[in-house]
Formats: structure tokens, C-alpha cells, sequence
């Protein structure tokens, strides 16, 4: 992403490992965004969307696919409407990213790595997720059946394993002022 203006509205699409916080950190980002920089936000959870707009889907490699493209073409609607979408999406194939990217555009579009190791998203597990996938009770676990794919060229990286939520989210604030979406409140 290296165009567009401050006052646009954007995608803040967070992939990572389950577990990896990236629910937690939109909800953080959320709340900054809005209270701070005066932004019209809307979070599309994975888990959430998938109540609704894509409860008809399974965890295959093409239903997760599917699940994104759905995501996708739902967080530029509203970025094109003056909102910042934050996405909060495991999305576990580059594939599905470069997609979303592309439906976006790379204008708007701003990939976030939201990194921790398996071992501590195992710890974290805080739907017990990754003890069923290793009991298997669960099948196409991302992470342990199921593969991720880990972004080669994210705009903005933060290690919840080195960081707390807070920090990660001042690093996110940060990143996207770097990147011309944000200006100091």
C-alpha cells in the first residue's frame, strides 16, 4: 500500500496462526482508531462473519478460500465508503491475501503479520482448538493439519509472543501513519 490519503478509508486485513492475537489486536485497534483518530471502523471477525455470511462453509483449502474472497469484497465496500476495515482472518493461503489485495487495491490494502509461534498459540488455545486437532477430534486445524503460509511481504509485522497487545497495537498505529493512513490525533 503506498497511496491514498489519511482520511480514506482503508483494509487492515490481520492474518496469522489461530491464536496468534488477531482478535484481540482489532479490537484494541478498533477502539484507538475510533476514540483517537475520530475514524469510522467496522471489524469483519473471521469467526463472526462466518455466523453469518459464510456459515454455509467448511475449513477446506477451498472454503477458506471462498470464506476470504467473501471478506474481501465486503472490506471494500466499506473502504471505499470512507471506513477502516479491520480484518481479523487466519486467511492461511497467500493466494487468498494477494486476492484480497487485488479486490481491495493495493491503495487501500494493508497486510498485517500478526507473528507468534505454534507453541504459543498452543498455550494460548483459548477455544481448545489445537488440543482437539492433536487428539484428532478436529481435522484441517491450520497450523497442525491444515498448512499456513506465511506472508513473504507483509506492510507491518507485530510478534505477540515479544509484545503485549497495547504495544503491538502503538506499533500498528505507528506503521500506518508510516504509511500515510493515519495522522497524529
Amino acid at each position: 500500500m503506498k497511496a491514498g490519503g489519511p482520511d480514506e478509508g482503508f483494509v487492515v486485513w490481520m492474518t496469522g496462526l489461530p491464536a496468534s492475537g488477531k482478535s484481540t489486536l482489532s479490537k484494541l485497534l478498533e477502539k484507538e482508531l475510533r476514540e483517537r483518530h475520530g475514524r469510522r471502523v467496522e471489524v469483519l471477525d473471521g469467526d463472526e462473519v462466518r455466523k453469518g455470511l459464510s456459515r454455509d462453509l467448511g475449513l477446506s483449502k477451498e472454503d477458506r478460500e471462498e470464506h476470504a474472497r467473501r471478506v474481501s469484497y465486503v472490506a471494500k465496500v466499506l473502504a471505499r465508503n470512507g471506513v477502516v476495515a479491520i480484518v481479523a482472518l487466519i486467511s492461511p493461503y497467500r493466494r487468498s491475501r494477494v486476492e484480497a489485495e487485488e479486490t481491495v487495491g493495493a491503495d487501500r490494502f494493508v497486510e498485517v503479520y500478526v507473528r507468534a509461534p505454534l507453541s504459543v498459540c498452543e498455550m494460548r488455545d483459548p477455544k481448545g482448538l489445537y488440543a482437539k486437532a492433536r487428539r484428532g477430534e478436529i481435522t484441517n486445524m491450520t497450523g497442525i493439519q491444515g498448512p499456513y503460509e506465511e506472508p513473504t511481504g507483509p506492510d507491518l509485522v507485530v510478534d505477540t509472543s515479544e509484545a503485549a497487545p497495547e504495544e503491538c497495537v502503538e506499533e500498528l498505529v505507528s506503521g500506518l501513519r508510516r504509511l500515510g493512513k493515519l495522522q497524529k490525533p
